[in-house]
Protein backbone atom coordinates (compact mmCIF):
# COMPACT_ATOMS: atom_id res chain seq x y z
CA UNK A 1 0.00 0.00 0.00
CA UNK A 2 1.15 3.36 -0.52
CA UNK A 3 -0.17 6.96 -0.28
CA UNK A 4 -1.11 8.63 -3.29
CA UNK A 5 -2.80 12.30 -4.21
CA UNK A 6 -6.48 11.44 -4.71
CA UNK A 7 -7.57 12.73 -8.53
CA UNK A 8 -11.00 14.42 -9.54
CA UNK A 9 -12.03 11.04 -10.70
CA UNK A 10 -11.78 9.38 -6.99
CA UNK A 11 -14.48 11.85 -5.77
CA UNK A 12 -17.48 9.06 -5.74
CA UNK A 13 -14.77 6.51 -4.16
CA UNK A 14 -14.04 9.24 -1.68
CA UNK A 15 -17.31 9.91 -0.75
CA UNK A 16 -18.58 5.86 -0.45
CA UNK A 17 -14.87 5.44 1.76
CA UNK A 18 -16.16 8.17 4.52
CA UNK A 19 -19.66 7.47 4.51
CA UNK A 20 -18.20 3.91 5.41
CA UNK A 21 -15.67 5.01 7.78
CA UNK A 22 -19.00 7.23 9.61
CA UNK A 23 -21.36 4.47 9.68
CA UNK A 24 -19.21 1.69 10.88
CA UNK A 25 -16.33 3.20 13.08
CA UNK A 26 -16.80 1.70 16.80
CA UNK A 27 -17.62 4.86 19.01
CA UNK A 28 -17.65 7.22 16.48
CA UNK A 29 -20.82 8.96 18.03
CA UNK A 30 -18.53 9.32 21.51
CA UNK A 31 -14.83 10.05 19.67
CA UNK A 32 -14.97 12.04 16.63
CA UNK A 33 -18.61 12.65 16.41
CA UNK A 34 -18.51 12.24 12.36
CA UNK A 35 -21.91 12.83 10.88
CA UNK A 36 -22.80 11.19 7.16
CA UNK A 37 -23.37 14.75 5.03
CA UNK A 38 -22.58 17.23 7.86
CA UNK A 39 -18.54 15.82 8.63
CA UNK A 40 -16.71 15.52 6.27
CA UNK A 41 -19.03 17.37 3.55
CA UNK A 42 -18.94 16.40 -0.20
CA UNK A 43 -18.17 20.29 -0.85
CA UNK A 44 -15.00 19.81 1.68
CA UNK A 45 -14.10 16.99 -0.18
CA UNK A 46 -14.23 17.87 -3.43
CA UNK A 47 -12.34 21.68 -2.70
CA UNK A 48 -9.37 19.27 -1.35
CA UNK A 49 -8.97 17.02 -3.57
CA UNK A 50 -9.34 19.59 -6.19
CA UNK A 51 -6.72 21.87 -4.47
CA UNK A 52 -4.32 18.29 -4.42
CA UNK A 53 -4.89 17.99 -0.66
CA UNK A 54 -6.52 14.71 -0.33
CA UNK A 55 -4.16 11.77 -0.06
CA UNK A 56 -5.32 7.79 -0.43
CA UNK A 57 -4.01 4.89 0.85
CA UNK A 58 -5.29 1.73 -1.55
CA UNK A 59 -5.19 -1.78 -1.29
CA UNK A 60 -6.14 -3.68 -4.83
CA UNK A 61 -8.32 -0.56 -5.53
CA UNK A 62 -10.11 0.03 -2.51
CA UNK A 63 -9.36 2.98 -0.54
CA UNK A 64 -8.61 2.01 2.78
CA UNK A 65 -7.17 5.28 4.56
CA UNK A 66 -7.54 8.98 3.77
CA UNK A 67 -6.94 12.40 4.85
CA UNK A 68 -6.59 15.65 3.59
CA UNK A 69 -2.76 17.53 4.26
CA UNK A 70 -3.23 21.35 3.42
CA UNK A 71 0.10 23.30 2.78
CA UNK A 72 -1.46 26.24 4.99
CA UNK A 73 -3.34 26.54 8.55
CA UNK A 74 -6.71 28.19 8.84
CA UNK A 75 -7.57 31.27 11.18
CA UNK A 76 -8.57 28.88 14.03
CA UNK A 77 -4.95 27.94 14.43
CA UNK A 78 -3.75 31.66 14.85
CA UNK A 79 -5.30 31.80 18.41
CA UNK A 80 -3.52 28.91 19.27
CA UNK A 81 0.28 29.19 21.49
CA UNK A 82 2.51 27.35 19.33
CA UNK A 83 6.36 26.43 19.71
CA UNK A 84 7.26 28.53 17.08
CA UNK A 85 5.21 31.04 15.20
CA UNK A 86 5.23 30.50 11.57
CA UNK A 87 3.31 32.31 8.67
CA UNK A 88 -0.15 30.50 7.74
CA UNK A 89 1.57 29.43 4.20
CA UNK A 90 4.45 27.87 6.24
CA UNK A 91 2.74 25.01 8.20
CA UNK A 92 0.72 22.13 6.76
CA UNK A 93 -2.15 20.67 8.58
CA UNK A 94 -3.17 17.11 8.83
CA UNK A 95 -7.59 17.30 8.23
CA UNK A 96 -10.12 14.28 8.13
CA UNK A 97 -7.46 11.34 8.51
CA UNK A 98 -9.64 8.29 8.45
CA UNK A 99 -8.80 4.10 8.68
CA UNK A 100 -11.36 1.96 7.23
CA UNK A 101 -12.86 -0.21 10.26
CA UNK A 102 -11.19 -3.34 8.53
CA UNK A 103 -8.10 -1.95 8.87
CA UNK A 104 -8.42 0.05 12.25
CA UNK A 105 -5.98 -0.94 14.83
CA UNK A 106 -3.22 -2.01 12.51
CA UNK A 107 -1.09 1.18 12.44
CA UNK A 108 -2.54 2.25 9.36
CA UNK A 109 -3.04 5.60 11.04
CA UNK A 110 0.12 6.16 12.22
CA UNK A 111 1.48 5.33 9.01
CA UNK A 112 -0.48 7.61 7.30
CA UNK A 113 0.32 10.53 9.96
CA UNK A 114 4.43 10.08 8.80
CA UNK A 115 3.77 9.63 5.40
CA UNK A 116 1.99 13.14 5.59
CA UNK A 117 5.11 14.76 7.56
CA UNK A 118 7.58 13.61 5.24
CA UNK A 119 5.42 15.45 2.65
CA UNK A 120 4.88 18.58 4.75
CA UNK A 121 9.17 18.59 5.29
CA UNK A 122 10.06 18.10 1.38
CA UNK A 123 7.42 20.80 0.41
CA UNK A 124 9.37 23.27 3.18
CA UNK A 125 6.65 23.78 5.54
CA UNK A 126 8.13 24.61 8.97
CA UNK A 127 5.72 22.98 11.00
CA UNK A 128 2.83 20.19 11.10
CA UNK A 129 0.14 20.68 12.89
CA UNK A 130 -3.83 19.41 13.86
CA UNK A 131 -6.67 19.52 15.58
CA UNK A 132 -8.95 16.64 16.90
CA UNK A 133 -12.24 17.33 19.35
CA UNK A 134 -11.66 16.74 23.05
CA UNK A 135 -13.32 13.90 23.30
CA UNK A 136 -11.25 11.94 20.91
CA UNK A 137 -8.51 10.56 23.38
CA UNK A 138 -7.80 7.32 21.12
CA UNK A 139 -6.69 9.77 18.53
CA UNK A 140 -4.37 12.42 20.95
CA UNK A 141 -2.45 9.37 22.41
CA UNK A 142 -1.55 8.48 18.42
CA UNK A 143 -0.41 11.68 18.07
CA UNK A 144 1.19 12.28 20.85
CA UNK A 145 3.00 8.48 20.47
CA UNK A 146 4.69 10.33 17.15
CA UNK A 147 5.53 13.19 18.61
CA UNK A 148 3.02 15.66 18.75
CA UNK A 149 2.44 17.77 21.58
CA UNK A 150 -0.75 19.78 22.20
CA UNK A 151 -1.21 22.95 22.24
CA UNK A 152 -4.42 24.58 23.59
CA UNK A 153 -7.91 24.09 23.04
CA UNK A 154 -10.48 26.20 21.75
CA UNK A 155 -14.33 26.22 21.87
CA UNK A 156 -15.53 26.11 18.13
CA UNK A 157 -18.58 25.57 16.33
CA UNK A 158 -18.73 22.41 13.31
CA UNK A 159 -22.24 21.72 11.89
CA UNK A 160 -21.83 17.43 13.20
CA UNK A 161 -21.21 18.33 16.75
CA UNK A 162 -22.81 22.58 17.61
CA UNK A 163 -20.25 24.32 20.32
CA UNK A 164 -17.59 21.59 21.66
CA UNK A 165 -13.79 21.76 22.75
CA UNK A 166 -10.99 21.36 20.14
CA UNK A 167 -7.21 19.98 20.84
CA UNK A 168 -4.49 21.53 18.90
CA UNK A 169 -1.75 19.04 18.28
CA UNK A 170 1.79 20.34 16.73
CA UNK A 171 4.77 18.43 16.07
CA UNK A 172 7.77 18.64 18.04
CA UNK A 173 11.19 18.19 16.84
Amino acid sequence: MKLDQAKINDFESVIKFYDDVTLRTSKMATYARWKKGQHPTEEGIKAYIEEGSMYLYKKNDAIVGAMALTMYQGADYNAIEWSEQVKDNETAVIHILAVSPDYQGAGLGTEMIRKAISISIDSGMKSVRLDALASNTPAHKIYERIGFEYRGKQHLYAENTGWTDFFFFELTK
